[in-house]
């Protein structure tokens, strides 16, 4: 399955069955009321009544992904959703994307989800990274010392 199909799938079937139900009335008004006496030529009225009603059926489709992906984070999704729906030009969008936290991960022993950054998993106790020997907050391969306790870690 390739990445967009995986990311297509985090926005919820009712955002799905909104931004289509936008789409197509907002088409339909175009078409039955601004465009019935337009002097545009056909294929620009065609272009019009396609192009124009994707911009609110797109940002609905934003709003479901703010969603399905801040639940998929474990963030708050339903603050999430209404900072994306009520902070105008998309901004509450874009403040989404440069706020959110990272993906959780599933532990390889049990399978429940641990946020990044986790030393040992909430379920089982697993190991999620390396650890210092003395305090046992997580450290990075690398590191000489732990930046929580200053212990060395080159006997790690």
């Amino acid at each position: 399955m390739s990445r967009i199909r995986e990311e297509l799938q985090v926005v919820p079937t009712a955002a799905w069955i909104i931004a289509f139900a936008v789409y197509f009335s907002l088409a339909a008004f175009l078409s039955l009321g601004v465009l019935e006496n337009s002097l545009w030529p056909i294929w620009g009225r065609a272009l019009f009544l396609a192009g124009l009603p994707l911009l609110p059926a797109v940002g609905v489709l934003l709003i479901g992904y703010v969603n399905g992906d801040a639940r998929r984070r474990g963030m708050r999704h339903v603050l999430w959703t209404l900072l994306a729906i009520f902070i105008p030009n998309a901004i509450g969008i874009i403040l989404y994307f440069i706020l959110r936290d990272p993906p959780m991960r599933h532990c390889p022993k049990c399978g429940a989800t641990v946020r990044d950054g986790f030393a040992f998993c909430p379920a089982c106790g697993t190991a999620q990274a390396q650890t210092c020997p003395a305090c046992r907050h997580a450290v990075e391969p690398g590191w000489s010392h732990c930046p929580s306790c200053g212990q060395g870690l080159q006997a790690a």
